[in-house]
């Protein structure tokens, strides 16, 4: 059952929020209120609605496009698997998005050179 009226009621929330950015960097790893969505796309789990995600780039100060992840293991040129915190994930291509600051949660670490590299590689692999 979708959950989009509490959604709502947390987006505002969000929204309303007065904060300055915080310190992020590309290849970060942070829990994101990504929302409850429609169809196929990927959906935020908890009273938070959040999940991992991969920092890809910072277009603005504040606003960032980022990657989903899911520890679902999962094939073919839309995923690629990497470990984080003795955990394997796979980088959902497929499901990027530009987000606002006010949805980054909590910094739960970050990606080493190799997995960014690759999961960078498969972005533009797909995407060009």
């Amino acid at each position: 059952m979708k959950r989009f009226l509490e959604w709502i009621g947390l987006k505002a929330r969000l929204d309303e929020k007065v904060i300055q950015s915080p310190h992020v960097n590309e290849g970060d790893v942070w829990w994101t209120c990504v929302g409850e969505n429609v169809g196929k796309e990927i959906n935020g789990k908890s009273h938070k609605f959040s999940r991992p995600v991969v920092v890809l780039k910072k277009l603005a100060r504040g606003f960032y496009f980022v990657i989903p992840t899911t520890t679902k293991l999962k094939e073919g040129t839309w995923y690629i698997q990497f470990r984080h915190q003795a955990k394997i994930m796979a980088a959902c291509l497929h499901q990027a998005r530009a987000i606002d600051h006010r949805r980054l949660w909590s910094k739960i670490g970050r990606l080493d050179d190799v997995d960014f590299s690759k999961i960078k590689a498969g972005f533009i692999d797909l995407y060009s």
